[in-house]
């Protein structure tokens, strides 16, 4: 009996340690694993003299000159109007560049001339009006950090404050701002050097077509020099969440709906065991105490272990799964739960950025409008399970109706899905994942909904023009306002030049050379 009574306790206790094991040490080496394998330099986008590369480090392209505009107005004007001259005359195309963060080889050209805008990043407040007169390349980081002593936030802008203001309304972005039309709405104006070197003012009621056309215009009309954004206050969040099933998501929105929220996102599961059937839904309501202090704007906490654990999702389920449990079980218990607004919107994509030297984290994003988001989910789960493409994030944002630009992704109110997948930099690598992209493109064409332009232009000529069908009359204005085809990237050489001679075009042309 005592022998027997031995042995259990033995078992017992090795029962004990395995649990023990399970929840707590091989976590925390998988974490230690991660953070030992990172490197913390980020790979540049300007490799060489004459090189130059997007985020994607997938395009890398022979440019002819890289012109950073100088911080000066007047200099920058008199010189850029010299460069456009001198472009045309040696027949040189031109295209503009911020933080190059979008990924289809958006901010070049072969060949090129490619102008940086990140040093003209002046800005001013104008309290009376709310209005914000910020020059083109500057970054959100810095706009939050100069609006906040003035109890100010801006009013649309990315989940990251990374990007440009040119680079953000030439692709027209949205963010997690509820019912909002995409940033091109908050935009009261802009000035514009057309291909000629004239500077001309556009606006709603100033050269509205040009207006339209260079909001989510991929740098294709001119180069924004300066933009006038409208203002909000900088408010006092608290924080809701819901963890429920995807098909419960929309009733569970709707009844957080009921009562009003500021800004509001979804997360899908990405665990193998969960994928897109669990969702985490989060709002953030305005504090209605006036007497509680606005909390002060710094730095986002945690950032050593958030980036473990997302970084120690790529490439592996358990790192999947201990990533989601750690979302909906432990950081609900260590958050915040009050916040800014300009807090929420300051932090940057650097904080997970992929530095890999033999990957890329690539985004693709859809729209689809409301009546058709569990169709899409259907389609989207089993497209994603037959590829086995690395999928690292979703995120669901609600887009309102865009009633401002040409090349418009919004008709009616969207719900967007953002996704970040991890693949390899091969050529095979980028082949699986073009073959991907276009099922769930034509997944969300069957369902009425389109897909984001800044991203790998791995869809169709065909599937571009389904998507956007104004897109003929949009490139026909392209020709009536820069009739020398002086502006050129790779969107354009892709769907632009010529519609039937794109049909070939080869997408893995950049990695193969």
């Amino acid at each position: 009996m005592i022998i027997v009574f031995g042995r259990m306790r033995w078992l017992w206790m090795v029962v004990c340690i395995g649990v023990l094991l399970a929840l707590f040490i091989r976590p925390a080496l998988h974490l230690l694993s991660t953070a030992w394998r990172d490197t913390n330099t980020p790979t540049p986008t300007v490799l060489e003299p004459g090189i130059m590369n997007d985020v994607s480090r997938l395009n890398e392209t022979l440019i002819s000159k890289t012109w950073s505009v100088p911080q000066d107005k007047a200099a920058a004007e008199a010189q850029l109007s010299e460069i456009l001259h001198q472009a045309r005359r040696d027949g040189l195309p031109v295209s503009i560049a911020g933080a190059r963060h979008s990924m289809g080889g958006h901010t070049m050209y072969p060949r090129g001339v490619v102008i940086d805008m990140l040093p003209f990043n002046a800005m001013q407040l104008d309290e009376q009006h709310n209005i914000l007169h910020v020059q083109a390349g500057a970054r959100w980081n810095d706009i939050l950090k100069y609006l906040n002593p003035f109890g100010r936030s801006v009013a649309i802008m990315q989940s990251n404050d990374s990007f440009t203001v040119g680079g953000s309304i030439s692709v027209n972005c949205h963010g997690w701002q509820y019912g909002r039309p995409p940033i091109a709405s908050s935009v009261l104006g802009f000035r514009l050097m057309k291909a000629d070197g004239i500077i001309v003012r556009c606006s709603r009621n100033e050269n509205a077509e040009l207006f339209s056309l260079a909001l989510g215009g991929y740098g294709l009309f001119g180069v924004i020099l300066d933009v006038d954004l409208q203002v909000v206050p900088n408010e006092r969040y608290q924080l809701e969440q819901f963890l429920v099933p995807a098909d419960k998501a929309l009733s569970t929105f709707d009844r957080a709906a009921q009562e009003q929220f500021s800004m509001a996102y979804a997360r899908m599961s990405i665990a193998p065991d969960t994928l897109l059937d669990e969702v985490i839904i989060t709002v953030f309501r305005v504090d209605p105490d006036p007497a509680v202090s606005i909390p002060p704007l710094v730095d986002p906490r945690m950032q050593s272990l958030r980036r473990s654990l997302f970084r120690g999702s790529v490439g592996s389920d358990f790192g999947k799964t201990l990533r989601w449990n750690a979302e909906t079980k432990l950081q609900p218990h260590l958050r915040d739960r009050i916040f800014s607004r300009n807090q929420l919107l300051n932090e940057g994509v650097e904080i997970f950025e992929n530095r890999s030297s033999d990957s890329t984290d690539i985004l693709h994003e859809y729209f689809v409008p409301r009546q058709n988001v569990v169709s899409f989910v259907r389609s989207l789960r089993q497209i994603v399970r037959k590829h086995n493409e690395d999928l690292l994030n979703v995120t669901v944002r609600h887009v309102d109706t865009d009633r401002a630009t040409f090349l418009r992704y919004a008709d009616e109110p969207m719900f967007a899905f953002v996704m970040l997948f991890n693949q390899k930099t091969s050529v095979r690598a980028e082949s699986t994942m073009a073959a991907m992209t276009r099922e769930i493109i034509n997944a969300a064409l069957t369902n009425e909904g389109t897909y984001y332009l800044p991203y790998r232009l791995h869809a169709t000529p065909e599937q571009f023009r389904r998507a956007y069908p104004q897109s003929k009359a949009f490139f026909k204005l392209k020709h009536k306002y820069d009739p020398d085809v002086l502006f050129r990237n790779e969107f354009y050489r892709r769907y632009g030049e010529g519609l039937e001679s794109t049909e070939n075009f080869d997408v893995d042309q950049r990695l193969s050379r």
